[in-house]
Protein backbone atom coordinates (compact mmCIF):
# COMPACT_ATOMS: atom_id res chain seq x y z
CA UNK A 1 0.00 0.00 0.00
CA UNK A 2 1.40 3.41 -1.02
CA UNK A 3 2.02 5.82 1.86
CA UNK A 4 2.54 9.58 1.74
CA UNK A 5 2.60 12.54 4.09
CA UNK A 6 -0.14 14.22 2.04
CA UNK A 7 -2.58 13.15 -0.67
CA UNK A 8 -4.00 16.01 -2.73
CA UNK A 9 -7.21 15.23 -4.61
CA UNK A 10 -7.45 17.51 -7.63
CA UNK A 11 -4.81 19.24 -9.78
CA UNK A 12 -6.42 22.65 -10.21
CA UNK A 13 -4.63 25.74 -8.93
CA UNK A 14 -5.74 25.02 -5.36
CA UNK A 15 -4.35 21.49 -5.36
CA UNK A 16 -1.15 22.36 -7.21
CA UNK A 17 -0.47 25.31 -4.91
CA UNK A 18 -0.96 23.20 -1.78
CA UNK A 19 1.26 20.44 -3.18
CA UNK A 20 3.99 22.89 -4.17
CA UNK A 21 4.06 24.52 -0.72
CA UNK A 22 4.23 21.15 1.01
CA UNK A 23 6.86 19.64 -1.29
CA UNK A 24 9.10 22.62 -0.72
CA UNK A 25 8.94 21.85 3.00
CA UNK A 26 10.03 18.27 2.44
CA UNK A 27 6.65 16.54 2.63
CA UNK A 28 6.02 13.49 0.46
CA UNK A 29 3.04 14.42 -1.70
CA UNK A 30 0.97 12.80 -4.42
CA UNK A 31 -1.55 14.75 -6.49
CA UNK A 32 -4.42 12.70 -7.92
CA UNK A 33 -6.28 14.04 -10.96
CA UNK A 34 -9.31 12.25 -12.38
CA UNK A 35 -8.93 13.70 -15.88
CA UNK A 36 -6.24 13.06 -18.48
CA UNK A 37 -4.85 16.59 -18.16
CA UNK A 38 -3.89 18.68 -15.14
CA UNK A 39 -5.17 22.15 -14.35
CA UNK A 40 -8.78 21.59 -13.32
CA UNK A 41 -10.75 24.68 -14.21
CA UNK A 42 -7.54 26.16 -15.63
CA UNK A 43 -6.74 23.41 -18.10
CA UNK A 44 -6.30 23.03 -21.85
CA UNK A 45 -6.28 19.97 -24.09
CA UNK A 46 -6.90 18.51 -27.54
CA UNK A 47 -10.64 17.94 -28.04
CA UNK A 48 -11.00 15.68 -31.07
CA UNK A 49 -8.34 17.50 -33.06
CA UNK A 50 -9.01 21.04 -31.80
CA UNK A 51 -7.07 22.73 -29.01
CA UNK A 52 -9.49 24.00 -26.36
CA UNK A 53 -9.54 25.35 -22.83
CA UNK A 54 -11.82 24.83 -19.87
CA UNK A 55 -13.01 28.40 -20.39
CA UNK A 56 -11.99 31.95 -21.32
CA UNK A 57 -9.39 33.05 -18.76
CA UNK A 58 -7.92 36.43 -17.89
CA UNK A 59 -5.22 37.44 -15.41
CA UNK A 60 -6.24 40.39 -13.22
CA UNK A 61 -3.41 42.81 -12.53
CA UNK A 62 -4.12 43.14 -8.81
CA UNK A 63 -3.64 39.41 -8.15
CA UNK A 64 -0.86 38.80 -5.60
CA UNK A 65 -0.98 35.13 -4.57
CA UNK A 66 -1.02 33.69 -8.10
CA UNK A 67 2.07 35.64 -9.31
CA UNK A 68 3.85 34.68 -6.08
CA UNK A 69 3.31 30.94 -6.51
CA UNK A 70 4.19 31.13 -10.21
CA UNK A 71 7.43 32.89 -9.30
CA UNK A 72 8.38 29.87 -7.19
CA UNK A 73 8.10 27.83 -10.38
CA UNK A 74 10.32 30.35 -12.22
CA UNK A 75 7.40 31.87 -14.13
CA UNK A 76 7.13 35.66 -14.43
CA UNK A 77 3.56 36.74 -15.16
CA UNK A 78 4.81 39.40 -17.57
CA UNK A 79 6.29 36.61 -19.70
CA UNK A 80 3.03 34.66 -20.04
CA UNK A 81 0.41 37.39 -20.54
CA UNK A 82 -0.29 40.19 -22.96
CA UNK A 83 -1.63 43.10 -20.94
CA UNK A 84 -4.83 44.95 -21.83
CA UNK A 85 -5.55 48.48 -20.59
CA UNK A 86 -9.02 48.60 -22.16
CA UNK A 87 -12.18 46.56 -22.45
CA UNK A 88 -14.84 46.69 -25.16
CA UNK A 89 -18.61 46.63 -24.77
CA UNK A 90 -20.72 45.88 -27.82
CA UNK A 91 -24.23 47.29 -27.74
CA UNK A 92 -26.99 45.00 -28.96
CA UNK A 93 -28.80 46.27 -32.04
CA UNK A 94 -26.59 49.29 -32.64
CA UNK A 95 -23.56 47.25 -33.74
CA UNK A 96 -21.45 49.81 -31.89
CA UNK A 97 -18.27 49.00 -30.03
CA UNK A 98 -17.60 51.10 -26.93
CA UNK A 99 -14.15 51.13 -25.38
CA UNK A 100 -13.46 51.80 -21.70
CA UNK A 101 -10.04 52.26 -20.15
CA UNK A 102 -9.56 50.17 -17.02
CA UNK A 103 -5.98 51.00 -16.05
CA UNK A 104 -5.56 54.45 -14.47
CA UNK A 105 -1.76 54.01 -14.22
CA UNK A 106 -0.85 52.00 -17.33
CA UNK A 107 -3.50 53.61 -19.55
CA UNK A 108 -4.51 56.94 -17.95
CA UNK A 109 -5.65 58.66 -21.14
CA UNK A 110 -7.86 55.74 -22.20
CA UNK A 111 -9.29 55.52 -18.68
CA UNK A 112 -10.08 59.24 -18.65
CA UNK A 113 -11.66 59.04 -22.10
CA UNK A 114 -13.88 56.20 -20.92
CA UNK A 115 -15.06 58.23 -17.93
CA UNK A 116 -15.65 61.43 -19.85
CA UNK A 117 -16.84 59.88 -23.11
CA UNK A 118 -19.40 57.24 -24.09
CA UNK A 119 -22.19 59.60 -23.01
CA UNK A 120 -24.54 58.09 -25.58
CA UNK A 121 -24.69 54.82 -23.62
CA UNK A 122 -23.83 56.22 -20.18
CA UNK A 123 -25.10 59.81 -19.76
CA UNK A 124 -23.47 62.12 -17.17
CA UNK A 125 -26.40 61.68 -14.77
CA UNK A 126 -25.96 57.90 -14.81
CA UNK A 127 -22.24 58.28 -14.19
CA UNK A 128 -22.92 60.48 -11.17
CA UNK A 129 -25.45 57.96 -9.79
CA UNK A 130 -22.76 55.27 -9.90
CA UNK A 131 -20.62 57.17 -7.36
CA UNK A 132 -22.91 56.61 -4.32
CA UNK A 133 -23.73 53.13 -5.66
CA UNK A 134 -20.10 52.02 -5.55
CA UNK A 135 -19.31 54.00 -2.38
CA UNK A 136 -22.15 52.43 -0.43
CA UNK A 137 -21.44 49.00 -1.86
CA UNK A 138 -17.79 49.03 -0.85
CA UNK A 139 -18.68 50.43 2.57
CA UNK A 140 -21.27 47.73 3.21
CA UNK A 141 -18.88 45.04 1.99
CA UNK A 142 -16.33 46.05 4.60
CA UNK A 143 -18.79 46.70 7.44
CA UNK A 144 -21.75 44.37 6.91
CA UNK A 145 -21.02 41.91 4.08
CA UNK A 146 -23.69 39.36 5.05
CA UNK A 147 -26.39 42.01 4.76
CA UNK A 148 -25.07 42.91 1.32
CA UNK A 149 -25.32 39.25 0.30
CA UNK A 150 -29.10 39.46 0.74
CA UNK A 151 -29.34 41.69 -2.33
CA UNK A 152 -29.00 40.73 -5.94
CA UNK A 153 -27.04 43.15 -8.09
CA UNK A 154 -30.27 44.34 -9.71
CA UNK A 155 -31.92 44.94 -6.33
CA UNK A 156 -28.95 46.90 -5.04
CA UNK A 157 -28.84 48.95 -8.24
CA UNK A 158 -32.56 49.70 -7.97
CA UNK A 159 -32.07 50.77 -4.34
CA UNK A 160 -29.57 53.37 -5.60
CA UNK A 161 -31.72 54.53 -8.53
CA UNK A 162 -29.38 53.19 -11.19
CA UNK A 163 -31.04 53.45 -14.60
CA UNK A 164 -31.71 50.43 -16.78
CA UNK A 165 -29.28 51.87 -19.33
CA UNK A 166 -26.45 52.02 -16.80
CA UNK A 167 -27.36 48.56 -15.56
CA UNK A 168 -27.33 47.08 -19.06
CA UNK A 169 -24.42 49.01 -20.54
CA UNK A 170 -21.98 48.88 -17.63
CA UNK A 171 -22.98 46.84 -14.58
CA UNK A 172 -24.19 43.79 -16.51
CA UNK A 173 -20.95 43.58 -18.54
CA UNK A 174 -18.97 43.88 -15.31
CA UNK A 175 -21.01 41.11 -13.67
CA UNK A 176 -22.57 38.79 -16.24
CA UNK A 177 -19.45 39.13 -18.33
CA UNK A 178 -17.29 37.88 -15.47
CA UNK A 179 -19.50 35.34 -13.71
CA UNK A 180 -22.13 34.84 -16.46
CA UNK A 181 -25.23 35.33 -14.34
CA UNK A 182 -27.96 37.90 -15.04
CA UNK A 183 -28.07 40.76 -12.49
CA UNK A 184 -31.12 39.41 -10.65
CA UNK A 185 -29.23 36.19 -9.87
CA UNK A 186 -25.90 37.71 -8.93
CA UNK A 187 -25.08 38.61 -5.31
CA UNK A 188 -24.21 42.26 -4.69
CA UNK A 189 -21.63 41.03 -2.16
CA UNK A 190 -19.87 39.03 -4.86
CA UNK A 191 -19.98 41.99 -7.24
CA UNK A 192 -18.32 44.41 -4.85
CA UNK A 193 -15.99 41.73 -3.53
CA UNK A 194 -14.65 41.27 -7.05
CA UNK A 195 -13.71 44.93 -7.44
CA UNK A 196 -12.76 45.96 -3.90
CA UNK A 197 -9.18 44.59 -4.14
CA UNK A 198 -8.75 46.80 -7.18
CA UNK A 199 -9.53 49.91 -5.12
CA UNK A 200 -6.56 49.45 -2.80
CA UNK A 201 -4.32 48.26 -5.66
CA UNK A 202 -5.66 50.56 -8.40
CA UNK A 203 -2.10 51.08 -9.60
CA UNK A 204 -2.08 47.40 -10.67
CA UNK A 205 -5.38 47.43 -12.55
CA UNK A 206 -5.28 45.85 -16.00
CA UNK A 207 -6.20 42.53 -17.60
CA UNK A 208 -3.84 39.95 -19.05
CA UNK A 209 -4.52 37.58 -21.95
CA UNK A 210 -2.53 34.36 -21.53
CA UNK A 211 0.05 33.57 -24.19
CA UNK A 212 -0.73 29.89 -24.39
CA UNK A 213 -3.08 27.22 -23.09
CA UNK A 214 -3.73 27.20 -19.36
CA UNK A 215 -2.18 23.80 -18.72
CA UNK A 216 0.93 24.84 -20.64
CA UNK A 217 1.54 28.26 -19.08
CA UNK A 218 0.13 27.72 -15.55
CA UNK A 219 -0.39 24.11 -14.50
CA UNK A 220 2.64 22.46 -16.10
CA UNK A 221 5.25 24.79 -14.56
CA UNK A 222 3.73 24.25 -11.11
CA UNK A 223 3.64 20.49 -11.67
CA UNK A 224 7.27 20.48 -12.81
CA UNK A 225 8.27 22.32 -9.65
CA UNK A 226 6.38 19.77 -7.57
CA UNK A 227 8.09 16.81 -9.25
CA UNK A 228 11.44 18.58 -8.92
CA UNK A 229 10.83 18.45 -5.15
CA UNK A 230 9.97 14.73 -5.30
CA UNK A 231 6.22 15.19 -5.50
CA UNK A 232 4.14 12.89 -7.72
CA UNK A 233 1.41 13.88 -10.18
CA UNK A 234 -0.98 11.16 -11.36
CA UNK A 235 -3.63 11.78 -14.03
CA UNK A 236 -6.55 9.48 -14.97
CA UNK A 237 -6.78 8.61 -11.27
CA UNK A 238 -10.29 9.29 -9.92
CA UNK A 239 -10.84 9.06 -6.16
CA UNK A 240 -13.90 7.10 -5.11
CA UNK A 241 -13.90 7.40 -1.32
CA UNK A 242 -11.98 8.28 1.80
CA UNK A 243 -10.27 5.80 4.10
CA UNK A 244 -11.42 6.25 7.70
CA UNK A 245 -9.79 4.98 10.87
CA UNK A 246 -12.04 5.70 13.83
CA UNK A 247 -12.75 9.45 13.44
CA UNK A 248 -9.74 10.28 11.26
CA UNK A 249 -9.13 10.34 7.50
CA UNK A 250 -6.09 8.22 6.74
CA UNK A 251 -6.17 7.90 2.96
CA UNK A 252 -8.27 7.49 -0.17
CA UNK A 253 -9.79 4.70 -2.21
CA UNK A 254 -9.30 4.97 -5.97
CA UNK A 255 -11.92 4.06 -8.54
CA UNK A 256 -10.06 0.81 -9.25
CA UNK A 257 -10.18 -0.17 -5.59
CA UNK A 258 -6.56 0.66 -4.76
CA UNK A 259 -5.96 2.33 -1.40
CA UNK A 260 -3.42 5.06 -0.69
CA UNK A 261 -2.67 6.15 2.87
CA UNK A 262 -1.41 9.47 4.23
CA UNK A 263 -1.25 11.58 7.37
CA UNK A 264 -3.34 14.24 5.64
CA UNK A 265 -5.74 14.35 2.70
CA UNK A 266 -6.54 17.63 0.95
CA UNK A 267 -9.77 17.60 -1.04
CA UNK A 268 -8.99 20.16 -3.75
CA UNK A 269 -11.65 19.12 -6.24
CA UNK A 270 -14.36 21.54 -7.31
CA UNK A 271 -17.45 21.77 -5.09
CA UNK A 272 -19.37 19.11 -7.00
CA UNK A 273 -16.46 16.69 -6.87
CA UNK A 274 -15.82 17.40 -3.19
CA UNK A 275 -19.43 16.62 -2.32
CA UNK A 276 -19.23 13.26 -4.06
CA UNK A 277 -16.12 12.27 -2.11
CA UNK A 278 -17.36 13.56 1.25
CA UNK A 279 -20.95 12.29 1.19
CA UNK A 280 -20.27 8.66 2.17
CA UNK A 281 -18.87 9.62 5.56
CA UNK A 282 -19.99 13.18 6.27
CA UNK A 283 -23.44 13.66 4.72
CA UNK A 284 -24.95 14.24 8.16
CA UNK A 285 -21.97 15.77 9.95
CA UNK A 286 -22.79 19.26 11.33
CA UNK A 287 -19.63 20.89 9.93
CA UNK A 288 -20.32 19.69 6.39
CA UNK A 289 -24.00 20.63 6.42
CA UNK A 290 -23.31 23.98 4.76
CA UNK A 291 -21.16 22.39 2.05
CA UNK A 292 -24.01 20.13 0.99
CA UNK A 293 -26.41 23.10 1.09
CA UNK A 294 -24.13 25.29 -1.06
CA UNK A 295 -25.35 24.89 -4.67
CA UNK A 296 -23.07 24.40 -7.62
CA UNK A 297 -23.22 26.41 -10.83
CA UNK A 298 -22.46 25.30 -14.41
CA UNK A 299 -20.31 26.97 -17.03
CA UNK A 300 -20.52 26.68 -20.81
CA UNK A 301 -18.23 28.14 -23.46
CA UNK A 302 -18.12 27.84 -27.21
CA UNK A 303 -14.69 28.00 -28.83
CA UNK A 304 -14.57 28.76 -32.56
CA UNK A 305 -11.88 28.82 -35.24
CA UNK A 306 -12.01 30.99 -38.37
CA UNK A 307 -10.12 31.60 -41.59
CA UNK A 308 -9.20 35.06 -40.28
CA UNK A 309 -9.57 37.05 -37.03
CA UNK A 310 -13.12 38.08 -36.18
CA UNK A 311 -11.96 41.11 -34.17
CA UNK A 312 -9.10 43.56 -34.88
CA UNK A 313 -7.46 43.07 -31.46
CA UNK A 314 -7.31 40.36 -28.79
CA UNK A 315 -9.24 42.18 -26.06
CA UNK A 316 -11.83 41.26 -23.44
CA UNK A 317 -15.25 42.16 -24.84
CA UNK A 318 -18.77 42.02 -23.38
CA UNK A 319 -22.11 41.53 -25.11
CA UNK A 320 -24.84 42.60 -22.65
CA UNK A 321 -28.42 41.43 -23.30
CA UNK A 322 -27.21 38.53 -25.46
CA UNK A 323 -26.02 35.00 -24.80
CA UNK A 324 -22.43 36.22 -25.33
CA UNK A 325 -21.57 37.20 -21.76
CA UNK A 326 -17.92 37.85 -22.54
CA UNK A 327 -15.63 36.88 -25.37
CA UNK A 328 -12.31 37.55 -27.00
CA UNK A 329 -10.35 37.02 -30.17
CA UNK A 330 -7.37 34.83 -29.19
CA UNK A 331 -5.49 34.25 -32.47
CA UNK A 332 -2.75 36.71 -31.50
CA UNK A 333 -2.37 35.53 -27.91
CA UNK A 334 -3.47 32.13 -26.62
CA UNK A 335 -3.99 30.28 -29.91
CA UNK A 336 -1.49 31.66 -32.40
CA UNK A 337 -1.52 28.46 -34.46
CA UNK A 338 -4.86 29.38 -36.08
CA UNK A 339 -5.68 32.50 -38.13
CA UNK A 340 -8.90 33.26 -36.21
CA UNK A 341 -10.07 32.10 -32.81
CA UNK A 342 -13.02 33.18 -30.63
CA UNK A 343 -13.78 31.96 -27.10
CA UNK A 344 -17.21 32.92 -25.78
CA UNK A 345 -18.66 32.47 -22.28
CA UNK A 346 -22.39 31.79 -22.58
CA UNK A 347 -25.17 33.08 -20.34
CA UNK A 348 -27.29 31.83 -18.69
CA UNK A 349 -25.23 28.62 -18.53
CA UNK A 350 -28.17 26.39 -17.55
CA UNK A 351 -29.88 27.16 -20.86
CA UNK A 352 -26.97 25.70 -22.83
CA UNK A 353 -25.88 22.88 -20.54
CA UNK A 354 -27.91 20.14 -22.23
CA UNK A 355 -28.56 21.85 -25.56
CA UNK A 356 -27.34 20.25 -28.78
CA UNK A 357 -24.02 21.74 -29.90
CA UNK A 358 -25.39 22.71 -33.32
CA UNK A 359 -28.28 24.60 -31.72
CA UNK A 360 -25.84 26.39 -29.42
CA UNK A 361 -23.78 27.41 -32.44
CA UNK A 362 -26.85 28.76 -34.22
CA UNK A 363 -27.92 30.77 -31.15
CA UNK A 364 -24.44 32.25 -30.75
CA UNK A 365 -24.22 33.16 -34.42
CA UNK A 366 -27.64 34.81 -34.24
CA UNK A 367 -26.78 36.83 -31.13
CA UNK A 368 -23.37 37.66 -32.55
CA UNK A 369 -25.03 39.25 -35.56
CA UNK A 370 -26.94 41.66 -33.27
CA UNK A 371 -23.55 42.77 -31.91
CA UNK A 372 -22.09 43.32 -35.36
CA UNK A 373 -20.11 40.08 -35.37
CA UNK A 374 -20.00 37.73 -38.32
CA UNK A 375 -19.63 34.30 -36.70
CA UNK A 376 -20.85 32.41 -39.78
CA UNK A 377 -18.54 33.16 -42.69
CA UNK A 378 -15.09 31.66 -42.46
CA UNK A 379 -15.94 29.32 -39.57
CA UNK A 380 -13.72 26.24 -39.83
CA UNK A 381 -14.18 24.46 -36.50
CA UNK A 382 -15.86 24.77 -33.12
CA UNK A 383 -16.27 22.98 -29.82
CA UNK A 384 -18.70 23.46 -26.94
CA UNK A 385 -17.11 22.94 -23.52
CA UNK A 386 -19.58 22.32 -20.68
CA UNK A 387 -19.03 21.87 -16.95
CA UNK A 388 -22.13 21.00 -14.96
CA UNK A 389 -20.67 21.82 -11.53
CA UNK A 390 -17.82 24.18 -12.25
CA UNK A 391 -18.43 26.84 -9.60
CA UNK A 392 -20.15 27.38 -6.29
CA UNK A 393 -23.31 29.44 -6.66
CA UNK A 394 -22.75 33.20 -6.68
CA UNK A 395 -26.42 33.99 -6.12
CA UNK A 396 -27.62 35.94 -3.06
CA UNK A 397 -27.82 34.34 0.40
CA UNK A 398 -25.31 31.57 -0.26
CA UNK A 399 -21.91 33.06 0.50
CA UNK A 400 -22.19 32.34 4.25
CA UNK A 401 -22.29 28.61 3.42
CA UNK A 402 -18.70 28.55 2.14
CA UNK A 403 -16.56 26.41 4.51
CA UNK A 404 -13.10 27.09 5.87
CA UNK A 405 -10.12 25.04 4.72
CA UNK A 406 -9.79 23.61 8.23
CA UNK A 407 -12.22 20.84 9.21
CA UNK A 408 -12.88 19.17 12.59
CA UNK A 409 -11.89 15.82 11.07
CA UNK A 410 -8.32 14.81 11.83
CA UNK A 411 -6.32 14.35 8.64
CA UNK A 412 -8.85 16.14 6.38
CA UNK A 413 -8.32 19.59 4.86
CA UNK A 414 -10.28 21.38 2.11
CA UNK A 415 -9.07 23.61 -0.71
CA UNK A 416 -10.73 25.27 -3.69
CA UNK A 417 -12.10 28.69 -4.49
CA UNK A 418 -15.48 27.69 -2.99
CA UNK A 419 -13.83 27.62 0.46
CA UNK A 420 -13.70 30.68 2.68
CA UNK A 421 -11.16 33.27 1.50
CA UNK A 422 -11.47 36.85 0.19
CA UNK A 423 -12.05 36.04 -3.49
CA UNK A 424 -15.00 34.60 -5.40
CA UNK A 425 -14.61 31.87 -8.04
CA UNK A 426 -11.25 33.14 -9.24
CA UNK A 427 -7.76 31.79 -9.84
CA UNK A 428 -6.50 34.04 -7.05
CA UNK A 429 -9.03 32.54 -4.63
CA UNK A 430 -8.01 29.01 -5.59
CA UNK A 431 -4.33 29.76 -4.94
CA UNK A 432 -5.06 31.39 -1.57
CA UNK A 433 -7.12 28.38 -0.50
CA UNK A 434 -4.25 26.07 -1.45
CA UNK A 435 -1.81 28.16 0.55
CA UNK A 436 -4.14 28.07 3.55
CA UNK A 437 -4.55 24.29 3.29
CA UNK A 438 -0.78 23.74 3.17
CA UNK A 439 -0.22 26.06 6.12
CA UNK A 440 -2.70 24.16 8.28
CA UNK A 441 -0.79 20.93 7.65
CA UNK A 442 2.62 22.50 8.22
CA UNK A 443 1.47 24.10 11.48
CA UNK A 444 0.30 20.71 12.73
CA UNK A 445 3.59 19.00 11.85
Amino acid sequence: MEKYDVIVVGSGLAGLTAALELCEKGKSVVVLEMNHVIGGRTSSWDEDGMLVESGLHRHIGYYKALPKVLKKADVDVDDIVQWEEQIDIRIKGSKENKTFGISPVFGPIETLKGIIGNNDILPPGDKLALVPFFTDGFLQYTQNPEELDKYSLREFAKKHNISEEALHNLLIPLSTGVFFLPPERYSAKVFFGLFLPGVSRFYKLRIGSYLGGMTEVLANPLAQHITKHNGIIRTNTPVKDLVMQEDSVTGVVLEDGQKLTAKHVIIAANLGGAKKILKNHFQNHPFFENIFRLPTMPAVTIQMEFEKPVLPVDRTTFGPLTSLASFAEQSRTTFKHVPGRMSIILTPPEKFLNMDDKLILEQVQKDGKTLGLDLVNGLTNYRVISHSEDFHSLEPNYDHLRPSQETPIKGLVLAGDYTRQPFFATMEGAVISGENAARLILEES
